[in-house]
């Protein structure tokens, strides 16, 4: 890792956390367009419970990878991280979350963004929800750890206090074309 690679990571790192720590009265200094989404990040980091995070399998479709490379690639996604999220006015879900977990090719997957789950509340304790995740991540075989963005679509089924997540991570053959399931413990 070079020296500019690494000072990139920490002012990335910086730049992160400086937004979740901003108070809310510097919204009130933004461009109204970006006010309310600053306000909705405001409340979920200071008003959110706390979710543990826990990931733990990714499946790669067999249609687009040669056996030889689903054998070699890692299914046990083993990781974990922490958020904070609500249940917003209409009762759909919205979190800040970061975590940590090993990649296709067990190497360490950070990743930290903001998700959002229209619900169908199915019963009193069971819930649906679709929606998308905006993020972060960086992996070691795509620019050798340099943070890069993503959004993909998210799906989830909970009970209670425990949500069940997935998302598909689109891509061609050889590339991709992956679901990921995690999930998420509010405590």
């Amino acid at each position: 890792m070079t020296a500019m690679t690494a000072r990139l990571r920490v002012a990335i790192l910086f730049v992160l956390l400086s937004v979740f720590a901003a108070p809310a009265q510097s919204c009130d200094s933004m461009p109204s367009w970006a006010r309310s989404a600053c306000n909705r990040l405001d409340q979920i980091w200071t008003e959110g419970g706390n979710d543990l995070y826990i990931s733990g399998y990714t499946w790669h479709n067999r249609a687009t990878y040669s056996k030889e490379q689903i054998n070699g690639f890692n299914e046990l996604a083993w990781g974990g991280g922490y958020g904070r999220s609500i249940y917003d006015e209409d009762g759909d879900w919205q979190g800040l979350y970061a975590m940590a977990f090993l990649d296709s090719h067990s190497k360490v997957q950070p990743a930290a963004g903001y998700g959002f789950l229209k619900i169908g509340q199915v019963s009193e304790n069971f819930r649906l929800g679709a929606g998308y995740t905006v993020f972060l991540t960086a992996r070691q075989d795509i620019m050798g750890y340099v943070p890069f963005p993503g959004i993909l679509p998210l799906v989830s089924a909970s009970y209670k206090g425990a949500m069940l997540y997935a998302t598909y991570i689109p891509g061609s053959s050889g590339t991709g074309n992956v679901l990921f399931i995690f999930g998420r413990w509010r405590f």
